[in-house]
């Protein structure tokens, strides 16, 4: 689960305080665990500052607090603050930039060369599929992994993401889909053919960033008219 900690602090040395945390910056590059920090001053009031840093998880800012030389880093900030700053620690309960990050990386994975990475990092465990396309649902992270691995064993497969919009706990992505048709696919012969298609997915997210439920709409009847399959009924 994503952590946030805020840090509240009053200070009339932030030009100070801000040459002190790019010194911290660079001493420790590469080894931070922080993914993304913000500072914003009150408008109302000059000297009180307020900022957040978010990780991948609490684990993850025990171990940048545990970096080399932070309590003395810790020690100095505390010595500009004109009164002793307050922390708050959060575990982040909904997160829409971090939906709409993952659903590009459940694409990016998905069109992964070679073999297909874990999905367990993407996908929860109870994860539920809705595809017209599909005469049942596919329930379940097994049988989902088993319904990629059908396209991948037909094409190599290229996603553009074309559009994305967040709302709550769903995310809606417009995409095109290519490739080359290189093996089986439900059925028919690899033709060699460069094949494209158009869709749109809707994930809904739990709250630890996992996907737990999708409904896909896509032109597979387009698609099978690119690999030759309704030539009889046209004819």
């Amino acid at each position: 689960m994503t952590f946030v900690q805020v840090i509240d602090c009053k200070t009339s040395r932030f030009d100070e305080m801000n040459r002190l945390m790019d010194t911290w910056a660079e001493k420790t590059q590469g080894k931070r665990t922080a993914t993304h920090s913000v500072i914003g001053k009150d408008r109302s009031d000059d000297t009180h500052f307020i900022e957040i840093v978010e990780f991948p998880s609490y684990e993850e800012a025990m171990r940048n607090s545990n970096l080399p030389g932070t309590d003395t880093i810790f020690r100095e900030m505390v010595a500009l603050c004109d009164e002793m700053p307050t922390f708050t620690d959060l575990d982040v309960v909904r997160d829409e930039q971090l939906y709409a990050g993952n659903a590009r990386r459940f694409f990016e994975t998905v069109a992964t060369e070679g073999e297909l990475p874990p999905l367990d990092g993407l996908l929860a465990q109870d994860y539920h599929d809705h595809d017209p396309g599909n005469v049942t649902d596919t329930i379940g992270l097994d049988a989902m992994r088993r319904e990629i691995e059908m396209y991948r064993g037909g094409f190599d497969i290229d996603f553009t993401i074309d559009d994305q919009i967040t709302e709550g706990d769903r995310v809606c992505t417009r995409w095109t889909f290519e490739g080359d048709h290189n093996g089986d696919f439900m059925g028919i012969p690899a033709t060699g053919k460069h094949v494209t298609m158009t869709g749109a997915t809707i994930f809904r997210f739990q709250e630890d960033g996992k996907i737990v439920e999708g409904w896909w709409h896509e032109d597979r009847l387009g698609l099978m008219a690119q690999l030759g399959a309704l030539d009889e009924l046209e004819g």
